[in-house]
């Protein structure tokens, strides 16, 4: 091959042309963004049980004079707390199954040069819900 021939191939910077589009980061940046769209439903659970469950000072079984000196007692909330913790647990783990197959055995399949992107870019599920969260609060 001449050398004419082995320029034209390359390309300009001199380097062989790859075997495929790389995205570099921006695969993994936005397939993490899209799995946080349905993620915003257990990090909703999980605000819930830390923001309203875990201050009230109820105690569940308080009987006789101590009933009466929890003011600060939201029953509304101590009904809901068992429904929110079981759909946490169904919803968290269908997303952590989800971000496994995205993140871990997605680049492995697919004989990725560099796996180590795709779990590098998991922290961007949390953008939408913290983009709705400021929303919500502004």
């Amino acid at each position: 091959m001449t050398k004419a021939a082995t320029q034209a191939k390359d390309d300009e910077r001199g380097r062989p042309p790859r075997a495929g589009r790389r995205f570099g980061l921006l695969a993994p940046a936005l397939a993490n963004l899209a799995l946080g769209v349905p993620a915003i439903i257990p990090l909703y659970l999980t605000y819930w049980l830390l923001t309203d469950y875990l201050p009230s000072d109820c105690a569940a079984f308080a009987t006789g004079p101590e009933l009466r000196e929890m003011s600060n007692c939201d029953y509304h909330t101590l009904d809901h707390a068992p429904v929110v913790m079981f759909l946490l647990a169904l919803t968290g783990t269908m997303l952590l199954i989800a971000l496994l197959a995205v993140n871990v055995r997605g680049p492995r399949r697919r004989k990725d040069a560099r796996p180590a992107r795709w779990p590098a870019m998991a922290p961007l599920i949390t953008v939408p819900f913290l983009v709705l969260l400021w929303m919500a609060k502004a």
